[in-house]
């Protein structure tokens, strides 16, 4: 059996396959998801989900599913499944289900009697449109395939429900169908590789559940509109090719288009390879300039994870292609930012108070590793350190011991811990943070190390250098826990042990002794790691959370509260090394390699957005996180070449 393969036990059983889901993006935005039984178990699962400009440049859920039939003698045996109401699950095609494979293209291989059939799925690269090529393995009588297209044709945080707005109009085109569902929508085009005959039985299915919506406490129930269903004759050793977009398509290149994009999937066969895949998930391409999405399936390209991302998503993996893409998105944007205030469009959190100081440790990692020169970035360091010795930049000010401060009048979430309830930040740390100002303090040493000629600018650097040396850790150092305080805000000091202080540690240059660096390793290898990444907080606080479930408070409420992160590694890792050298890389090889069997949990072949902090370590939260594989790949890469 393969690294990505799951047999009959594991299918069947619906508690196993429906925590199991699978996400392939086209990197246009769209994406397909789903579980490996087929079942929809989200909201924001579909065949089909796309960006709508014309409608609000979000994304919507097209075709939710196209449920198969397999015909013989005049025997129907529906592979489709879907939950309705009191755990009713309704056809159960997944009991036909005997295998499924991943490791180029999802295949799931049906076997209903002496019928074999197989069905692979791909997105085309750059194009609204998922193809679905199905092959009759096995066949011993006349067979005939139905497919019936569940249309939702919603946002996808919102669900559907019958009503008499829907037009259904239906024009005929090369071997398919145009379909108009509203007025504001797109049409959307489905085609097969053969003629075929459509039987027109327009029909709401009524209460489809969504668990996944249930169990976070969110409306979970909705009404899908069938238009009918299409049929054609399939003979053994047949191969049929279905497309789903939102344009017109030559069905005459359906196979060959399929087979294309097939030979340009890479095998994933290793945890690595794995992650290698993910990592390509994230870009959208537009306009040969690239964002990176922060997660899937809800969230959009955020200006902190770009960040954190960009150099383990590209250079960690030798992709210079979409590393200058990517770059020059990220260029132009901070560039307009930092000179007019200019928030780029669909990028969040852009004007967070941290955001500038990862942007500088994001230029200063692409320098370390060869991807461009320090004179490429000079200007924009110079213009942020302008900018903040002129307290130019919101949200913060410099004091006079050197140290960066929060300014509490934001009343937003100042950090990545970023969560909040009713528009109140759950973490308020304001004040100085220690990864904040141990970014500072390592972006101005990279700085002075860096220049060729001293300027009035360098000048006030170097002070500015001495100052933090001589109180980073008068002002940090919790002599109680032996590590950090989480932040000091003029008289609080906050005492929570968290993952923020190993910033202090693990980048390039630090204010702190080894012997503090080594103390603060010490508490966190104590409290906060685990096999899936960094708590949020020490299990002995009376805070802590270590099962992250319930409604969306509760879940808010939790999200730094214990949760582990896995993007924290990579900061862990070069933290470990700093402090133990060659012989901390044994160690580092088996914290990456725990995550082997990761790949075949959640969503398979990436990392989830957080796990909980207690053991197992469920996997939570989006279903693929850009900073968790990003940072996994670059932590490879440097224990790579120690």
């Amino acid at each position: 059996m393969g690294y990505l393969n799951f047999e009959k036990q594991d299918l069947i059983n619906l508690k196993e396959s429906l925590s199991k889901e699978l996400l392939r993006t086209s990197r246009t935005g769209a994406y397909s998801c789903t579980t490996v039984s087929g079942c929809n178990t989200r909201k924001y699962h579909g065949l089909l989900v796309c960006p709508i400009k014309s409608i609000d440049n979000d994304l919507h859920v097209l075709l939710s599913s196209l449920d198969e039939t397999v015909i013989q003698h005049n025997s129907e045996f529906n592979l489709g499944i879907h939950k309705f109401a009191e755990n009713h699950y309704s056809p159960k095609g997944h009991k036909y289900i005997r295998e499924f494979e991943c490791e180029s293209i999802p295949i799931v291989t049906y076997r209903v009697g002496g019928v074999i059939l197989t069905r692979e799925k791909v997105f085309i690269s750059g194009e609204d449109r998922v193809l679905l090529r199905y092959t009759l393995v096995e066949a011993h009588s006349p067979t005939t395939i139905r497919f019936k297209p569940f249309f939702a044709f919603r946002n996808y945080h919102q669900l559907m429900k019958a009503n008499l707005l829907v037009k259904n109009e239906i024009e005929s085109l090369e071997n398919g169908l145009r379909f108009k569902q509203y007025e504001n929508y797109p049409e959307l085009y489905l085609q097969f590789s053969k003629d075929n005959e459509f039987i027109s039985v327009p029909d709401w299915y009524y209460g489809i559940e969504y668990s996944k919506e249930q169990e976070r406490g969110y409306e979970f129930s909705e009404d899908l509109f069938v238009p009918g269903y299409f049929e054609l004759p399939i003979s053994k050793g047949e191969t049929i090719v279905v497309s789903a977009g939102l344009s017109e398509i030559n069905t005459e290149t359906l196979k060959r288009k399929f087979n294309i994009e097939v030979n340009r999937r890479p095998q994933r066969n290793s945890l690595l390879s794995c992650l290698d895949n993910a990592a390509q998930q994230f870009f959208i391409i537009k306009n040969d300039e690239l964002d990176i999405q922060a997660g899937y399936p809800w969230f959009k390209p955020r200006a902190r994870d770009t960040f954190i991302s960009l150099l383990g998503l590209t250079l960690s993996r030798n992709d210079q292609i979409s590393f200058r893409k990517a770059e020059k998105k990220v260029i132009e944007d901070f560039k307009a930012y930092l000179s007019k205030g200019t928030l780029p469009e669909n990028v969040d959190e852009y004007d967070a108070p941290d955001v500038s100081f990862w942007a500088l440790n994001c230029f200063q990692q692409i320098v370390s590793v060869g991807g461009a020169g320090f004179n490429r970035y000079k200007p924009i360091f110079e213009k942020v350190f302008r900018r903040i010795y002129k307290s130019k930049l919101p949200g913060i000010r410099l004091d006079q011991n050197g140290l960066i401060a929060v300014t509490s009048d934001i009343n937003r979430p100042a950090s990545w811990m970023n969560s909040s309830v009713n528009n109140i930040p759950v973490n308020p740390r304001y004040g100085y943070l220690p990864e904040i100002n141990a970014l500072w303090y390592n972006s101005l040493v990279f700085y002075f190390k860096n220049i060729k000629q001293k300027s009035e600018l360098s000048t006030v650097i170097e002070k500015t250098i001495s100052q933090i040396e001589q109180n980073f850790a008068n002002v940090f150092w919790n002599t109680k826990h032996d590590c950090l305080f989480d932040f000091v805000n003029g008289d609080e000091k906050n005492s929570q042990i968290r993952p923020n202080m190993l910033f202090a540690i693990g980048l390039p240059h630090s204010a702190l002794t080894k012997e503090q660096q080594k103390r603060i390793l010490d508490v966190v290898n104590k409290y906060l790691f685990t096999p899936r990444g960094l708590r949020t907080l020490s299990p002995e606080d009376p805070m802590y959370i270590g099962e992250l479930v319930g409604d969306h408070n509760t879940r808010h409420y939790g999200y730094h509260q214990g949760t582990a992160w896995p993007w924290l590694l990579g900061v862990y890792g070069e933290s470990y090394l700093k402090i133990y050298k060659n012989s901390g890389v044994q160690h580092l090889k088996q914290v990456i390699e725990a995550f082997d069997d990761e790949m075949s949990k959640h969503c398979i072949g990436t990392l989830s957005e957080y796990y909980d902090g207690d053991p197992p370590h469920q996997g939570r939260g989006a279903v693929s996180y850009a900073a968790n594989v990003a940072e996994m790949i670059r932590l490879s890469r440097i224990i790579n070449n120690v």
